[in-house]
């Protein structure tokens, strides 16, 4: 019984039974009355008479005994006809109501002879048929090969590693594919070489040979698939596509950060460690920015120009020394820079004498009262000072008039040299700026250094800004030679307490008259020796350009804040008159 219920009957097979219809070969038999590949002549055996009672079922003959046409194979042989199953066992004809299936095989294997199993007339044979030995024939090419049959013939079917029996074409049944053990995308989804395992010699003579694809290359080249390089290749192919993937998104947050993201910032006042921070004149935001991120005050530079510039007094940070304090936001930093709690510069104001700064660089350095005076005696020569300001006579301090008022960076740590270095850069650099050297001459002086001591007498007397140029006039006439009211002596009260050492208004003509030292003008006609002070930016732009009104006198009239000027001697009585009257004398 079969799985359409074909039984012993004389039934005809179910149309959807596989082996239902097969006529044959589908045209490689070879018929009665077609000519025989071996030069036209049939071909007799010595089984063919008794073969022949068969009939020929793909020639539409009936089964019959003696009535059926003779077959011949590819090769020209003439033999019977028997019928078997797909496992090669031959059907008895009288049990199945004489129907007859030729079964014939492909070219694969032709050149193998098959196992034929004998009939009888009650059922399937249990025994196996003599062999027939042929005449091998000389132009047959398969004709010297020997064949064995039943037990000569090893069972190349039965084990379950071999491959099914051969069947005709049209009863051939589409290879399973076997079961997937691993991914395969298979060779429509664009496949490389490279994770096929492929790129042997043998897949490519296969390719060029024109075989099938890489399924019927596994059904039958044997059980088992090829396998393939899925392990290294992909975790180095995985781990090289991951690592570009992530630096893009790296470098791609970075760009983002840089172009549209908040800078790096602390957060808070800081973490109450102080530092001390200095900012060099004429420093931006990106300069001050780098200053205080190397010294751990803030994050970044990029969240110091933030800050700075959210800040509407941001950029009138001062140039100087500030304490601050590390890791913190720059908005905070922002603040403290505009704090005066927070500026450690040494502040230097306009007419203040050198011995006076000494004092305050010593206090801000922290070191022994007197070393930096020290300091500035025995090197002066070493701080920078221009060739017109050495070697002059009677000079009490060189570097007096070059202790530039500003503001500069003095803390605990620093030198006095590194200090004085600063000051006097500061003041030749504002010298040049307004041509001192040059303009000297044209005012009736004898260069710059005497000029400059011009302008710290301007400094000295004067005591609004709106008298520095009248001031600077009353100097340069009284220097005049063609000066009778005074005969060229300056007759001023500050070179007096310079040389003192003092700051005193009232002073006795008994006192002053009694001093023969250079620095004395109610002694001595002319300019002192050397400035007697450091002159501020007024006070040098005053001495460049004086008034010319003729003034040649002044009197402090409330010995304090007003200064009156005068034209001639009388003039001058009455203003000192009204001095008197204030001061009580």
């Amino acid at each position: 019984m079969t799985e359409y219920g074909r039984g012993p009957g004389s039934e005809p097979w179910h149309p959807e039974d596989p082996l239902y219809g097969d006529g044959g070969w589908g045209g490689q038999q070879a018929h009665t009355g077609q000519q025989s590949p071996y030069g036209g002549q049939p071909q007799q055996y010595p089984e063919q008479q008794a073969q022949q009672q068969y009939a020929d079922w793909s020639n539409g003959g009936q089964s019959s005994y003696g009535g059926g046409q003779p077959s011949y194979d590819q090769y020209g042989h003439q033999h019977p006809e028997p019928q078997y199953d797909q496992y090669g066992n031959q059907y008895d004809q009288h049990q199945y109501g004489q129907q007859q299936y030729d079964q014939q095989y492909d070219q694969q294997y032709a050149p193998q002879a098959q196992p034929q199993q004998g009939y009888d007339d009650g059922g399937w044979g249990g025994g196996s048929q003599p062999q027939a030995h042929y005449p091998a024939d000389p132009s047959d090419p398969y004709g010297q090969q020997t064949g064995g049959y039943g037990a000569e013939q090893p069972d190349l079917y039965g084990t379950p590693e071999a491959y099914p029996p051969p069947e005709p074409p049209t009863r051939r049944r589409a290879e399973p594919e076997p079961q997937r053990t691993d991914w395969d995308p298979g060779p429509d989804e664009g496949e490389h070489a490279f994770f096929a395992g492929g790129g042997d010699d043998g897949d490519d003579d296969a390719a060029d040979d024109g075989r099938g694809d890489r399924g019927d290359r596994r059904a039958r080249g044997g059980g088992k698939p090829k396998k393939r390089r899925s392990g290294c290749a992909c975790l180095v192919v995985c781990l090289v596509l991951g690592g570009g993937v992530a630096g893009i998104g790296y470098f791609g947050y970075q760009f983002y950060q840089d172009r549209f993201g908040a800078a790096p910032d602390f957060a808070g006042d800081g973490n109450g460690e102080q530092v001390t921070v200095t900012i060099p004149k004429g420093a931006g935001g990106s300069t001050i920015g780098q200053e205080l991120k190397r010294q751990g005050v803030v994050k970044s530079v990029d969240a110091f120009i933030a800050a700075q510039q959210s800040n509407p007094r941001g950029k009138s940070i001062q140039d100087g020394v500030y304490t601050l304090q590390k890791e913190m936001s720059a908005e905070s930093a922002v603040e403290l820079l505009l704090s005066p709690k927070s500026r450690s510069n040494l502040i230097i104001a306009e007419g203040r004498r050198n011995a006076a700064v000494y004092e305050l660089i010593d206090k801000r350095l922290g070191v022994k009262a007197g070393t930096t005076a020290e300091v500035a005696k025995s090197e002066y020569k070493n701080l920078g000072l221009p060739e017109w300001a050495l070697n002059h006579k009677n000079v009490k301090d060189p570097l007096e008039g070059f202790l530039y008022p500003s503001s500069y960076s003095a803390a605990k740590g620093q030198k006095p040299e590194d200090v004085l270095k600063q000051m006097v850069a500061r003041a030749n650099e504002q010298y040049e700026k307004i041509g001192l050297e040059e303009k000297a001459e044209g005012l009736g002086l004898e260069g710059p250094w005497e000029l400059l001591t011009a302008a710290s007498l301007v400094q000295a007397e004067g005591k609004t800004h709106e008298d520095f140029r009248k001031m600077a006039e009353v100097i340069y006439n009284r220097l005049k030679e063609s000066n009778t009211e005074t005969n060229q002596k300056l007759q001023f009260d500050s070179t007096f307490n310079y040389l003192m050492k003092q700051s005193k208004i009232h002073i006795s003509e008994s006192e002053i008259n009694s001093n023969p030292d250079p620095y004395n003008t109610y002694y001595h006609r002319g300019l002192p020796p050397g400035p007697i002070g450091n002159p501020g930016a007024e006070a040098l732009q005053a001495a460049l350009n004086p008034t010319d009104d003729g003034w040649i006198y002044f009197v402090a009239t409330d010995g304090v804040e007003k200064t009156e000027f005068a034209k001639t001697h009388d003039e001058f009585l009455k203003l000192k008159d009204k001095f008197d009257a204030a001061s009580g004398n």
